[in-house]
């Protein structure tokens, strides 16, 4: 059960497109691992923390798949 209550301080009513250019601008500014972490988490919400384990073959993650070409 919830037992805080919301800090109305940090409400703040504006239009949709204005959170469009903040969210924008601040992954604009985000460093690489930023990004990562976010889709990491992003991932573990969605499909739990099997889906981000160190080998994705297991996990159902990601697979790496390589391509060989003969050249001629």
């Amino acid at each position: 059960m919830l037992t805080e209550k919301i800090d109305r301080s940090q409400i703040v009513i504006a239009k949709r497109d204005v959170f469009d250019n903040n969210d924008a601008e601040y992954w604009k500014q985000a460093t690489i691992k930023e990004k990562l972490q976010t889709i990491t988490y992003l991932r573990e919400c969605f499909y739990g923390e099997e889906a981000t384990k160190k080998h994705p073959v297991d996990a159902g993650g990601f697979q790496r798949v390589h391509t060989m070409f003969k050249l001629k």
